[in-house]
């Protein structure tokens, strides 16, 4: 009698792959979708960047989609010693802080100039020594406007002097330790302007390409659970074989 293809849908096995199998098919099109994302993120600095640097006072009234990326060109001054220090930022495996200096626009007002990077203490026992820059300059750079909002454990404070240490950007706060009315949104300063430290500005962190790798990963560990669960609750292997036992008799 011949065999027949039989099926045993082991209830802790059928369990397992129904929970993990829509886990990582979710998560190759999480993949897929943040690709996406990045693609748009570099298509719009792209062409943002296109544009040429237009004063900050003429771009104040701008919606945030038409802000982000957006080149602009500052005139007035920094102030003095006022510097706020972004923590945790890594450059060539070295530890350091970002630096936003507070900028005195000529037309009225401050803006945040994110100067770029510069080495620190990784103790903090020190803070770094930021360069000054005297009198009236002309800054290019291009709004920043971060892609979520900033995760914090709690409210953090601005300390009492400056430069402040910070561990994320958030300009209401800042504007009130300025003392004055503050742009929304920080400059990221150009490599050739005054007053420009290390600048390696990465519009993405993660290349699309990157995900779609990550995307067929997932796909090809859920492809391998099913296949898997397949041959572990069926008898078809044993039919392969046993049918290829079959052909060697007969031969």
């Amino acid at each position: 009698m011949a065999a027949r293809f039989e099926f045993d849908f082991e209830w802790r096995i059928t369990l397992f792959t129904l929970l993990l199998l829509p886990l990582l098919v979710s998560l190759g099109f999480w993949q897929l979708q943040r690709a996406d994302e990045k693609a748009l993120l570099a298509a719009a600095f792209e062409q943002q960047q296109a544009r040429a640097p237009a004063p900050l006072d003429e771009v104040t009234a701008y919606p945030v989609e038409q802000l982000a990326y957006l080149p602009v060109l500052l005139k007035g001054q920094y102030r003095q010693g006022e510097h706020f220090l972004l923590d945790n930022r890594m450059f060539g495996r070295k530890f350091g802080n970002e630096v936003l200096s507070v900028f005195e626009l000529d037309s009225g007002g401050m803006v945040l100039v994110n100067r770029g990077w510069i080495e620190a203490d990784s103790s903090r026992r020190s803070m770094p020594l930021v360069p000054e820059v005297e009198g009236s300059a002309t800054v290019s750079g291009h709004v920043y406007v971060s892609p979520g909002e900033p995760y914090m454990l709690a409210d953090e404070p601005l300390g009492a002097s400056w430069p402040r240490q910070v561990q994320s950007v958030q300009v209401e706060k800042m504007a009130q330790v300025v003392g004055g009315d503050l742009f929304s949104y920080p400059v990221r300063i150009d490599a050739e302007s005054p007053g420009a430290l290390t600048v390696d500005w990465q519009v993405i962190n993660v290349s699309p390409a990157k995900h779609h790798g990550y995307a067929v990963q997932w796909f090809s560990m859920a492809a391998m659970l099913a296949l898997i669960y397949f041959l572990r609750s069926c008898n078809l292997w044993q039919l392969i074989r046993g049918t290829a036992s079959s052909q060697a008799e007969n031969e």
